[in-house]
């Protein structure tokens, strides 16, 4: 069915849009990265840009222009006082874009800006190809990511918070689509620094929770993610693929099904079906596409970064249940929560 109307094909205002999308987010991964967000949050009142300009050390002309287009994108709120601009920042902003936020995206957007971008502009050769770009990208491959993204300590500890920005404002949604309450023995495997896995004891504090994960990220989160509370959380160092994956009721595994082929998916849910205990089950958190390819377009864009990044992609929810089923897990059920990522559950 055509849905144009004749004003688009008189004016394509939506393809217009589109082709200005990558200036819409670099514009904001750029004010993140200067720290215009946080500059204003610490202050006691709203600042001209020549006090912005001169504090974050930019050009004032620079300046001018990306806090203007900040207030186009609601990113920041002016006002002019005398003929000059003072800006402060938006509810939204306030709360996602400063570093300090229990809710912040501050370090997930620096990955989309520093990473994801960079892979983007080899999206040709990706579909032509058919195989990611880090090579092109980065000059290594995708085997020797991990070791190039935890070259220091500072690395892996932005990158296991860009990992866990997601799960501050999606996790509560994904470990209440089901009640999991009767799991009392979970493994979260590759569940990083825990947040997902925070977001769980909250609402089954009956439960124990261990994150099974390589030993350079066990390390991280313990030194870096567990000091604010005693969380009643265990780790355990491994390998899911070449390890032994200890017996559990309930596996975890989010955003990691996706990153794989159905060859290696099936190997590793072959190996979870055995580790889960009779009754216990394996609760996949993945974003989903519609089963006639139709969206989401966030679906759509994540399973072609998938192809730029990885060997995996984003499924439908019967393709997930295939190869669940085919890894000998029965009453599979698929839960849509209305953000990013969905839960399905599958039962030994």
């Amino acid at each position: 069915m055509n849905m144009n109307t004749a004003e688009d094909l008189d004016y394509p205002r939506q393809l217009l849009e589109y082709k200005d999308g990558f200036m819409v987010s670099k514009t904001m991964f750029a004010a993140c990265e200067f720290g215009v967000f946080d500059l204003l949050h610490e202050s006691t009142e709203p600042l001209s840009t020549k006090v912005i300009a001169s504090r974050l050390n930019i050009n004032i002309d620079g300046a001018d222009r990306l806090l203007s287009a900040c207030v186009g994108l609601k990113l920041l709120e002016v006002e002019i006082k005398n003929g000059e601009a003072f800006y402060t920042n938006t509810d939204v902003s306030r709360i996602y874009l400063i570093k300090s936020s229990p809710k912040s995206l501050y370090h997930m957007m620096m990955y989309h800006s520093h990473t994801m971008y960079r892979c983007w502009h080899f999206l040709p050769q990706a579909v032509r190809e058919g195989k990611n770009q880090y090579e092109r990208t980065f000059g290594i491959s995708s085997k020797d990511l991990f070791e190039a993204l935890y070259r220091s300590e500072d690395e892996m500890k932005t990158f296991l918070l860009h990992m866990d920005s997601i799960w501050n404002i999606c996790g509560k949604a994904v470990i209440t689509a089901f009640d999991l309450s009767t799991f009392k023995t979970v493994y979260d495997l590759g569940g990083c620094s825990g947040a997902l896995a925070k977001q769980f004891v909250a609402v089954y504090p009956e439960s124990t929770v261990t994150i099974l994960d390589l030993p350079k990220v066990v390390q991280a989160a313990k030194k870096h993610f567990m000091t604010d509370k005693e969380w009643p959380i265990n780790f355990h160092e491994g390998d899911f693929f070449n390890d032994t994956i200890p017996e559990a009721d309930l596996f975890i595994m989010a955003r990691i099904i996706h990153d794989w082929s159905e060859e290696k998916c099936l190997q590793l849910l072959n190996k979870v079906y055995k580790s889960c205990k009779p009754g216990g089950g394996v609760l996949l958190v993945e974003v989903l596409l519609n089963e006639d390819r139709s969206g989401p377009l966030t679906s759509q864009l994540y399973s072609l970064n998938m192809l730029i990044q990885t060997e995996g992609k984003e499924r439908t929810a019967s393709e997930y249940e295939m190869l669940l089923a085919a890894s000998g897990f029965r009453d599979i059920q698929v839960k849509t929560t209305g953000k990013d990522y969905d839960a399905i559950l599958g039962r030994k």
